[in-house]
């Protein structure tokens, strides 16, 4: 009896926290116009994107940066929203990943104002990933052939999302 009283009050006790945090994300939603995804973040003392491609293009492969940045979004994975690029100016882009792959976003998301949180990184991506990345962007069969070589990749895996509603 003990055991099914102890096992009903952490029930309710997880079911409380649940809701706690599904509360505080409406509220960072409600406050700033942002739909929530993931960790709860505030788009407070978030990096432009220009900030953001300088910092980028002071790293070196194996550095990594916690950070947050603004921009907009550049594409969304049409599979799932797993993925998502964000624009740096320059004619350049982060490539976003979601930590753990806890969460996605809309597939609809592309060319909305974004805030991210989470750790940016430069990687190389092989032929191979950057053939199924094109892919579930839904690329023509021609670009995905015309992938050819490794490329030097923007990367970030975030760990909180904000998109402008």
């Amino acid at each position: 009896m003990k055991r099914i009283v102890l096992l009903g009050l952490t029930l309710a006790l997880f079911s409380c926290n649940k809701k706690q945090e599904e509360v505080k994300n409406e509220a960072v939603a409600e406050k700033t116009n942002y739909a929530v995804f993931g960790d709860s973040i505030t788009d407070t003392e978030a990096l432009t994107s220009a900030e953001m491609m300088a910092k980028f293009k002071e790293m070196k492969e194996e550095d990594t940066l916690n950070v947050k940045f603004k921009s907009k979004i550049n594409g969304v994975c049409q599979k799932k929203g797993c993925w998502m690029t964000m624009d740096l100016g320059e004619e350049k882009e982060a490539f976003v990943k979601f930590k753990d792959y806890a969460f996605f976003v809309p597939m609809n998301a592309a060319n909305q104002d974004a805030v991210i949180s989470g750790k940016a990184f430069v990687s190389v991506e092989s032929v191979e990933e950057q053939k199924h990345y094109a892919k579930d962007a839904g690329k023509s069969q021609a670009t995905i052939d015309s992938i050819t070589e490794p490329k030097i990749t923007y990367s970030f895996m975030a760990d909180g999302v904000l998109i402008s509603k």
